[in-house]
């Protein structure tokens, strides 16, 4: 597959992706009447069930990263050059910032206009890394034990992760940039967006530690 192809996957994908989390948001919150808890819950179920979705239908194409830690990971342990990795980042950020304003123009709000939404503190940044470290090791997971099951167990674990972390589980770079240019349910104060994106970064890392040393093979020293 070109890489021009794949880039196009992972820009449709991850614009797919923050169209759902966004427009869900904003649904969500206008339906609910000022409970916050079935706004959430609106948010949670139509993100989780998109992002299966979405990796089922791109990940043949690219690997349906959509998030610019996987595709860090997948650099640092060889399954992807960086050159290409830093493609996928740039075509992951521009798909997420085109998926805000589709979001917003559904809903005849600006295109792009700064959150306010506060999301700041020791727990939130503690939840982020908790978030991404969970995600990225159910990826690696998955993916060397039961392939088929990758878009249904990401899915399930946003789902999840959603409800208990303190920051609702954005763990992805590219979301928390976007999110950050929506005044909406779902946004992010810009303030708050780079502590984020370092817990992200650093769950990541830690997940890949964690990887490789259970996944090791004593017989053959090697990973797969």
């Amino acid at each position: 597959m070109t890489l021009a192809r794949r880039m196009t996957a992972e820009v449709l994908g991850t614009a797919l992706l923050l169209a759902t989390i966004i427009g869900s948001g904003i649904m969500g919150e206008n339906l609910a009447g000022g409970n916050a808890a079935i706004a959430l819950l609106a948010n949670t179920i139509a993100t989780g069930a998109g992002l299966a979705t979405y990796i089922l239908i791109f990940g043949p194409v690219s690997g349906a990263h959509f998030n610019p830690v996987v595709s860090g990971v997948e650099a640092a342990r060889g399954r992807l050059p960086w050159t290409e990795a830093c493609a996928y980042i740039g075509a992951q950020i521009s798909g997420a910032l085109t998926g805000v304003a589709a979001a917003h123009a559904m809903f005849e709000k600006p295109l792009f206009f700064a959150s306010q939404h506060i999301r700041a503190g020791l727990s939130q940044l503690w939840s982020e890394f908790v978030a991404t470290f969970g995600l990225l090791y159910v990826i690696l997971a998955c993916a060397r034990h039961k392939p088929a099951a990758v878009p249904f167990a990401v899915g399930a674990y946003i789902t999840a992760a959603y409800w208990f972390t303190a920051s609702t589980s954005f763990a992805n770079p590219a979301v928390t940039i976007a999110r950050a240019l929506s005044d909406t349910f779902a946004g992010i104060r810009p303030a708050d967006a780079p502590g984020f994106i370092l817990a992200q970064i650093l769950g990541a890392a830690a997940a890949l530690v964690a990887f490789r040393f259970i996944n090791r093979d004593s017989k053959e020293g090697a990973l797969t």
